[in-house]
């Protein structure tokens, strides 16, 4: 392809390096420069439209042009720019922040911190724990049991956390002390004959026999997401956290909720938490925190770790953990705009409304030739796309059916998330049925176009 000199694509490829991105094809394919948006919908350079069904990064839940965002950064902006929470000082809102996400949490938590990121925050929980044992007089006790097809981050820890492979090849990842357990996908993993139930007791089982092969007494923490966001919208099979959590608190094991995905409305309660039974003694939330307006996370702990912290801190002379910008008082400015407009607007009545036409709209596909499982709760959901239906086999993935499906949805106005051969779909929260309508029939569309490209290439499906 050739590209406009000095044209926005050209430049980009001339300057920028992309995340999560085939550097190779970028060279000649270039990027999609998005230059507006509004509601759900985003606008690229040439004005075409797209309904942007993954919210972004999983995470602009108000849309895209939300003014009280707007309004409430500007406010902030004039105020206080900028002031950090290093060593005694504070501001109103951080600390407003704090205190409102302490009331919303789905149990009860002592403290709040504040980062800039999901990847952060979960690195920040990585610090936590092994901060915690130590002060518990417990320094074997440091490893963290994540799972497989996990998805926690990007950072040096919490990219180890994360159980997807290229997220660890010649990175030289994971660090020590983490261990992946059993990926919870029944459609993929379950045996035949097996009920989701045993199934769910099964992992939990492997879960305890992981622990007892280490070691209980080296085994300190166990993270996991409510759903499995990138890892491919896999929600867990009945029972499964009545099951784990049993097994963590057996031994002795800290439990951490990565809400980054799931927090706000996302699984149709405020929390994942409140959705599947977690009960958790850390949990990590970003994204719709503040729409994704401007960057930042926080990490909740509750009095058993808070006190830890002071021990050892005490002891120590200072909690030396913290970033420039923990806190900043615009990003939480925002953050506390967004939890006002989620209370204000009942959002999570609109999301009672609108998630049950997703999930019946996705699981009308599910007699579609290309589509193995359909899965999802709330505003939350993927398609798989299989070789064979009955058989459950999956296409070869050098034949790349879910990119050439992104692609085709791409050109069809539907911006979504490909995950293997796994479709995924997380639209803003506002979304209206009539969005919804539209949104799906783009789907419909490029789904009947891949099978048709697949059908004149000689591969046979269904």
């Amino acid at each position: 392809m050739t590209f406009v000199p000095n044209s926005a694509s050209a430049r980009d490829i001339a300057h920028h390096l992309h995340p999560y991105t085939n550097l190779k094809v970028h060279e000649t394919e270039g990027p999609l420069v998005i230059t507006g948006g509004k509601g759900v919908h985003v606008f690229d350079e040439d004005g075409k439209d797209y309904i942007e069904a993954m919210a972004g990064l999983w995470s602009v839940s108000l849309g895209f042009n939300e003014q009280r965002l707007v309004d409430a950064a500007i406010k902030q902006m004039k105020e206080l720019p900028y002031y950090h929470t290093f060593t005694h000082k504070s501001h109103l809102p951080s600390i407003d922040l704090a205190e409102k996400l302490k009331s919303v949490a789905p149990v009860e938590m002592s403290k709040v911190i504040f980062q800039n990121s999901g990847s952060e925050a979960n690195d920040t929980v990585v610090k936590l724990i092994w901060y915690f044992w130590n002060a518990q007089n417990k320094p074997e006790k440091k490893k963290i049991i994540s799972r497989i097809k996990g998805y926690h981050g990007v950072t040096v820890a919490s990219a180890s956390l994360t159980g997807l492979p290229n997220n660890h090849r010649d990175f030289d990842l994971p660090i020590a002390n983490i261990l992946h357990a059993d990926c919870p996908h029944y459609y993929r993993f379950g045996l035949e004959g097996e009920s989701e139930e045993e199934f769910a007791t099964r992992m939990a089982d492997n879960l305890e026999k992981l622990i007892l092969k280490e070691g209980p007494e080296t085994v300190g923490a166990f993270i996991a997401e409510p759903i499995m966001g990138a890892g491919g919208v896999i929600v867990p099979p009945k029972t499964y956290f009545e099951k784990i959590q049993a097994v963590l608190k057996k031994y002795d094991v800290l439990f951490c909720a990565d809400e980054v995905i799931c927090g706000f409305w996302r699984t149709g309660n405020y929390w994942g938490s409140q959705t599947f039974g977690m009960k958790p003694d850390i949990l990590s939330c970003a994204k719709a925190l503040s729409s994704s307006y401007l960057p930042i996370s926080a990490v909740m702990v509750n009095e058993r770790v808070y006190q830890a912290c002071v021990t050892e801190s005490e002891k120590i002379g200072v909690f030396g953990h913290g970033y420039t910008y923990s806190g900043h008082p615009v990003a939480a400015a925002v953050a506390l705009e967004t939890l006002k407009i989620y209370e204000e607007r009942d959002i999570g009545a609109h999301v009672g409304k609108v998630g049950p036409l997703l999930q019946k709209g996705i699981a009308g596909f599910a007699s579609h030739p290309l589509i193995g499982e359909v899965r999802g709760t709330g505003l939350i959901g993927a398609m798989e796309m299989v070789q064979d239906k009955k058989t459950r086999a999956a296409f070869d993935p050098k034949l790349g059916v879910g990119a050439k499906f992104a692609k085709i949805a791409q050109k069809n106005g539907l911006i979504v998330r490909a995950i293997g051969d796994s479709v995924a779909f997380c639209p803003p929260l506002i979304i209206t049925e009539q969005e919804m309508g539209d949104m799906l029939s783009r789907y419909a569309k490029s789904l009947d176009e891949v099978a048709a490209q697949l059908k004149a290439d000689g591969i046979a499906f269904g």
